[in-house]
């Protein structure tokens, strides 16, 4: 990995540090610059006859997607972003009275919202999994809540968006798959910075956003559809042109592959824009950026494991590159203050986000840092100490 490169292809970085990969990551110049020239084109020439000349250069982004993902570009449909291509693999679902979810303590705000919502519309029933005295999935809790319950839908968040940990989608997904049960992976805060496969996750539906890890711009993301959810018929509730054709006066036929779940308009200059992204981070490699990942993470939580007055609360036997903490006698306006003056970029994790997870650590916030592969061991080292002098 060359990070004096990957650093000069962020012309504008300056003396920031930059922790906020989770949020909205910034954009190697090259996804920029694809982006400005397709705007540029249809500013000349109008949207459709570009989308016509750059067709292939438009279906790229199939091919990087699946390749990252372990997939087939039939596989891949795009996305306005995690929460869009989750609402459609949601609705693809024939939920009835009584049918039942099972996901986790620690699922994505939006996702439990949503399972809220059709417990209110349907009448389904929601049952969230067991977590280990260390945080991580308790297995055993899941394979006799499946017994028992016999479920419509697994649902798991691989990242939760207010801490680092790692929940084992691998075990959930062998599973699912010798009992037949639908399963899908919020994996919006784990793609493009750990090595996603959906070959090993074995799941039916896989949900990620480009503006977090993958360094693509917002407005993007993609669904990830297995083959058996393709052949049984799957298709989003309310399907548009874009996904099928009209054929008869009640009837239509929608497309063989995944590209059913999307709607006939796309802003075509961002898909340019994260297809550069994800063939940026596939060069790379994934690998690559996991191991350089886990170095900066592990120099982190080292660093400040070592002061007293630091909390950190990622728990799992397992993290990433999410690390969530607060300073014993601060408040969260003078960790804010402190850190805005130190040109330090990062997010708040409030209690709405992680509701479960945040009662039983007892906490209403904590400061959300996440560095990614293009950050140093000298960003990491100078932001410990910012934190030690706060």
């Amino acid at each position: 990995m060359n990070i004096e490169q990957i650093r000069k292809d962020i012309p504008h970085y300056g003396n920031k540090i930059f922790f906020n990969s989770a949020g909205a990551s910034l954009m190697p110049q090259s996804v920029v610059q694809k982006i400005n020239y397709y705007l540029r084109e249809e500013e000349k020439l109008g949207g459709y006859k570009v989308a016509d000349l750059k067709e292939n250069e438009i279906n790229e982004f199939y091919n990087q997607a699946s390749k990252l993902i372990g997939c087939e570009p039939r596989n891949i449909a795009f996305t306005h972003d995690a929460t869009d291509a989750y609402i459609k693999a949601l609705s693809s679902i024939h939920f009835q009275k009584g049918d039942v979810i099972i996901t986790t303590n620690d699922d994505y705000s939006s996702n439990q919202i949503q399972f809220i919502s059709l417990q209110k519309r349907f009448g389904i029933e929601i049952i969230r999994i067991k977590n280990l005295e260390n945080g991580d999935l308790d297995i055993e809790d899941f394979q006799q809540l499946v017994e028992k319950h016999k479920p419509k839908l697994v649902a798991v968040t691989h990242v939760p968006t207010n801490s680092g940990l790692i929940q084992n989608v691998e075990a959930i997904g062998e599973i699912c798959s010798k009992k037949q049960i639908t399963f899908l992976v919020d994996a919006c805060q784990s793609v493009g910075q750990l090595n996603v496969d959906v070959q090993k996750i074995k799941c039916d539906f896989l949900t990620t956003t480009g503006r977090k890890f993958l360094r693509g711009p917002r407005g993007t993301g993609f669904l990830f559809v297995s083959d058996r959810m393709l052949e049984k018929e799957y298709s989003p509730l309310l399907i548009d042109g874009g996904g099928a054709t009209w054929t008869e006066k009640f009837d239509f036929e929608a497309l063989p592959t995944a590209r059913r779940f999307q709607t006939w308009e796309a802003p075509y200059a961002l898909i340019i824009g994260f297809s550069e992204a994800l063939r940026y981070a596939n060069e790379i490699g994934i690998d690559n950026i996991k191991v350089r990942n886990q170095e900066l993470m592990v120099r982190f939580r080292e660093n400040l494991s070592n002061l007293s007055d630091v909390r950190v609360f990622d728990n799992g036997s397992k993290t990433c590159n999410i690390l969530t903490f607060r300073k014993d006698g601060k408040s969260l306006e003078e960790i804010q203050k402190y850190l805005d003056s130190n040109n330090v970029f990062f997010s708040v994790s409030q209690k709405h986000w992680g509701l479960i997870d945040f009662k039983k650590k007892g906490i209403d916030w904590a400061i959300r840092l996440s560095p990614h592969y293009f950050n140093t061991i000298e960003e990491i080292d100078r932001a410990s100490k910012i934190i030690a002098e706060l």
